[in-house]
Formats: C-alpha cells, structure tokens, sequence
C-alpha cells in the first residue's frame, strides 16, 4: 500500500506523460494482485484469515462456560477495503442566477463508524466552510471532508473581455484580455495567463480544459466563485458552467453573461466529498432545507471506493486514488491495533492464570504438606516436656529410698 501511494503521488505530477502514467498503473495493478494474494493465501493451521471466511472465533481462557475471549479478522480482499466516500457523484448545487449563495441554513446528521454528530450550518455558508464545520466532528464520527469549486468558462466570440471575479477576496477583481480564437489553447493562453495573475488575491486557479476549447476556474479550497460582467460589453456572451468535484462533469444547467452592458453576476459554489475508512451517511435534519446540496443529497450515503479500483492513469484518478489508499492504510492500522491489543489482552491473561496456579498450588501446599518448621518445633517442646516429666518422676522414685534410709538409721 506504501508503494502504491508513491506511485499515486508521482501519477500526480504534471511533468508524467500518459504513457507515463501507464506504466505507472501496470505496477499499481500488480501491487493490487499481491494484496489480494496475501489475503487469499494467509493462514493459520489450515484457517484462512484475511479473506473473510475466518468470521468470529472463541478462545476458551477459563476453567468454567463463558469464561472466553472473541476475536475476528476483517476481509482483506481488496474489493473489499477502501475509501468510502460520498459528494462528489451528487448533483450539488450549480450556479445561482442571482449571484448569491444558495445555501440554506439547517443542521446535518453525520452517521459515522464512530459516532454520530449533529452539523450545524449556516445560511450562505461556502462549500469550504460546510467541510470545515464538518471537521470540526471528526472526532466524533470518523469522516472527514473536503471542499473544492470548478467553474467552465466557454467564449461566445474572439475579442476583447472584461469579468470581475471574487474568491478569497471580499473585494471583486477585474480581469481584462483579447482573445485570438475561442476554441484552441493558443487562443485561450490569454484568459488563462489573465486569471492567474489574480490568483493571489481570489485563491482561484485557471487551466484549459482537456479539450482546450474553454477554460476551468478552480478554487482547491471551495470557496464561491463569483463571475460579473461590466458595463463595458464584451466580445461575446461568457457561458458558466459548474463543474462536480471532478472536475470535468457538469453540474447542473449553464448560465450566460451576455453580450451587453448589462451588469450580470452568477455564483458558483463548490461540492463538499466526504470520506471515511468505513461506511457512513449524512442525512438533512430538515426537509426543504438546502443544506446538503453542496455534498449532492438530502440524503448522503456513502460509495466505497476500493483498492482493487484504484486508477492512477490521470491528474484526477491519482488524486482520488491518494484519498482511496490512505484509507486503506487507516483501516489496516486498525486492523493492526486490534491484533496487538488482543495479543495484549491474551499475554495479560496467561500472567493472570500464572498467578492464579501458583496461588492455588501454595494453598494445597498448606493445606496437604507439613510445615517442617512447626513441626520441628513441636518435636523439640515435646521431647523437652518429656525429659522433663522423666527427671520430675525420678526424684519421686528416690523419695521412699531416702525414708527407709532414715528408719534404718
């Protein structure tokens, strides 16, 4: 797993090739298989234990019923592991035609392998600050989230543009280019180079898209991203098209900033991916509210992703892939950690059933052997008590000698 999360990290430099990647994912896929190998070929006196047949298991740890320890080992397989993870395939919320935030307030119920937690957001809120009330439950519920906003922008027209565009900024920024075709990256390089040299202020990221026929505003962070046109009008009309996490899925319907002096702003907000070693749900406290639309659903239940599916063939595989393995190595540390504690659990054991021999030895001990040294000490009071009562029955005896003495006399 270590090594394929090497390979997910290297897939995830631009500088690789596809054929690059390529290989890269032959090796991914051969990683895979030995994975599973270990976990069909494992085992303990003819027990299978990593390929799910092991099931649950009584160790029998006492003299009387019941007196057992259980213990159980997860399926391995790697069909059967992963990240489970729920948003990113959710029809979110698009872009706003009135420029404003859609986001309603409410509360989310977070149903995690730990624990459930009740979210609570607030109306207007972004896509980055759903994922980081979200977080602030993790503790609780075992799932963590992350946020991230695209927008597709594709031109009507070659010429010259003016877009104001707010991120990070409170402020909105104007952005200004001329460009030379509308359907080619050469032609597009202005827009692209324009955004970027907002970046630093909006925290919003431009790149063309894989067909180079309009380009893709990304805020990594999930702030909105809000789009206006001027009172100046523009070559042709700017449509806007929010993208699902992925990047490249639509979602929802296009809008369009017109050709016109009229001064139009639409608001795109971003999607919320939830993710956890183990199955989880969020569910909207209310109906009606639109609370979940950033992560999809009224009602979010999570997907596995599994380590027998992981792609490291392109930039956005790579990257979930990364998210896939990591849960992967989380769920075998806790594998791990089981292990170990049982074997702790079962050392503990055996020195206390140690404990309880020798005790139990000692008071058989007492109550069958002779105590050597109160016996001894018995003997020698007796044999002192007898030579005594000897000694006192001599000086009787001599008593009736020492009368006829005198009469004798």
């Amino acid at each position: 797993l270590q090594r394929m999360r090497e390979l997910a990290v290297q897939a995830s430099n631009a500088s690789n090739s596809a054929s690059d990647r390529q290989s890269l994912q032959s090796e991914v896929g051969q990683l895979a298989q030995e994975l599973d190998r270990i976990s069909t070929s494992t085992e303990f006196n003819g027990k299978k234990l990593f390929d799910g047949s092991f099931g649950t298991a009584q160790f029998q740890v006492g003299a009387n019923a019941g007196q057992t320890i259980t213990a159980s080992t997860a399926n391995l397989r790697t069909t059967a592991y992963g990240n489970n993870q729920t948003g990113a395939a959710g029809d979110g919320l698009g872009a706003s035609s009135t420029g404003t935030n859609a986001v309603t307030g409410g509360a989310i119920t977070v149903n995690g392998f730990i624990g459930s937690k009740d979210v609570t957001v607030v109306a207007g809120d972004s896509a980055k600050k759903i994922a980081d009330r979200i977080n602030t439950a993790t503790g609780d519920t075992g799932v963590t989230a992350t946020a991230r906003t695209d927008v597709k922008l594709s031109f009507g027209a070659t010429g010259a543009y003016n877009l104001k565009i707010t991120g990070d900024n409170t402020t909105a920024e104007t952005v200004s280019f001329t460009l030379s075709a509308n359907n080619s990256a050469e032609g597009l390089a202005a827009a692209v180079t324009a955004f970027n040299d907002k970046s630093a202020k909006t925290g919003v990221v431009a790149s063309l898209n894989s067909t180079n026929d309009a380009i893709v505003l990304t805020s990594q962070t999930g702030q909105d991203i809000k789009l206006e046109d001027t009172t100046v009008a523009n070559s042709g009309a700017v449509t806007i098209q929010a993208l699902k996490a992925d990047g490249t899925t639509n979602l929802g319907s296009s809008r369009s900033l017109a050709a016109d002096t009229t001064a139009d702003a639409f608001m795109v907000t971003g999607q919320v991916t939830m993710d956890s070693e183990k199955s989880f749900s969020a569910v909207q406290a209310a109906a009606g509210t639109n609370v979940l639309g950033a992560i999809g659903a009224a009602t979010a239940n999570s997907t596995l992703n599994k380590v027998s599916e992981i792609d490291v063939s392109s930039f956005a595989k790579a990257q979930s892939a990364l998210k896939t393995i990591d849960s992967a190595l989380n769920m075998i540390n806790g594998e791990r950690a089981k292990f170990g504690a049982l074997q702790s659990r079962f050392g503990s054991t055996i020195t206390n059933l140690q404990t309880t021999s020798e005790n139990l030895s000692s008071a058989r001990s007492r109550i069958q052997d002779t105590d050597f040294a109160a016996e001894t000490a018995s003997l020698t009071r007796g044999q002192i008590l007898q030579q005594a009562g000897t000694a006192m029955l001599a000086q009787a005896n001599s008593l009736p000698n020492g009368v006829l003495s005198l009469l004798r006399g």
